[in-house]
């Protein structure tokens, strides 16, 4: 039993790394999220401009971008934790792991078509990745009730 304790650990990562690739290739650039998107956002927001609506619609994707690296950064955290209480170490290195990725991702955009690399989808995956440590920092030290 305790083999497979390393696939446990890592598989939620590797699982949510690959989700993240797939939602860099083609199949999800703006045009093609734009066209579920927008529709749905015209129906919330009946009085928006078609200007305001590429706005959300341009809004929501940072967000994607901001919860992938979040949810990244955590889930490598708990690959890399070796015991129950928080680990710097292991924070550090999951952040680390996760801001290479996110550098790895943008690179591998620059080669597909209809996407493109920017430095700031960059600085906004880091931050979810920072953001993911930072919580669950603070949870660690939060007082016990």
């Amino acid at each position: 039993m305790r083999s497979r304790e390393p696939l446990r650990r890592w598989l939620p990562a590797l699982v949510w790394a690959a989700a993240i690739w797939t939602m860099s290739t083609g199949w999800f650039g703006g045009d093609q999220t734009a066209s579920i998107i927008l529709p749905v956002l015209a129906a919330l927001f009946p009085g928006a401009s078609p200007a305001e609506l590429r706005a959300i619609h341009q809004g929501v994707r940072k967000l994607a971008h901001f919860t992938e690296y979040l949810v990244l950064s955590a889930l490598l955290y708990r690959a890399l934790r070796t015991d129950h209480r928080w680990n710097f170490r292991a924070a550090g290195l999951a952040f680390t792991i996760a801001g290479v990725y996110a550098l790895s991702d943008e690179f591998h955009q620059w080669f597909v078509p209809g996407r493109t690399a920017a430095a700031t989808d960059c600085l906004i995956d880091v931050s979810g990745a920072a953001a993911a440590q930072g919580f669950l920092a603070a949870r660690a030290h939060a007082p016990r009730r």
